[in-house]
């Protein structure tokens, strides 16, 4: 998997099945110190587009699933309701 996928898989499950990520929280955890985040949001994207085509995650606009190949505008992520199960259901690598 890639990092990205990895980086809003991660923030999703922390935030929990009830609530939800802004993208640019994972652009800015993958950001060096000192540059800029911004320029990550495409390639934040297109993972969130991918993750939730597998349904690993829910696309929201303005609080509603959204449909992944057409979404357009503001957008926030949430862990899908069987991979947060999953998610806790496995344990950490050492």
């Amino acid at each position: 998997m890639l990092p990205i996928e990895d980086t809003i898989l991660e923030l999703c499950a922390a935030r929990g099945p009830e609530k939800s990520i802004c993208p640019s929280e994972a652009a800015r955890a993958l950001s060096p110190e000192g540059q800029t985040w911004s320029k990550l949001m495409p390639a934040v994207r297109a993972s969130a587009v991918s993750l939730a085509r597998a349904g690993r995650i829910v696309i929201l606009r303005k609080g509603q699933p959204a449909d992944p190949g057409s979404f357009k505008g503001v957008y926030r992520l949430r862990i899908a309701d069987d991979a947060a199960a999953l998610m806790e259901a496995t344990p950490e690598e050492p």
